[in-house]
């Protein structure tokens, strides 16, 4: 698994409830919501490549 980087996401609060309401509803965490939510517009954008990601 590639290394992980952190940084500071601001996002107003509406926005920020809808993703917390879908994350709870896939049994996943804000965190892993959002992750899977860029990793699938970059794949369906045609920016990265399944194998890609499991590097």
């Amino acid at each position: 698994m590639s290394e992980k980087k952190s940084f500071v996401l601001r996002i107003d609060a509406e926005t920020m409830k809808k993703i917390e309401k879908w994350a709870a509803d896939e049994f996943r965490s804000v965190n892993g919501q959002i992750e899977w939510m860029l990793s699938r517009s970059l794949k369906e954008a045609g920016r990265m490549k399944h194998k890609e990601q499991q590097e």
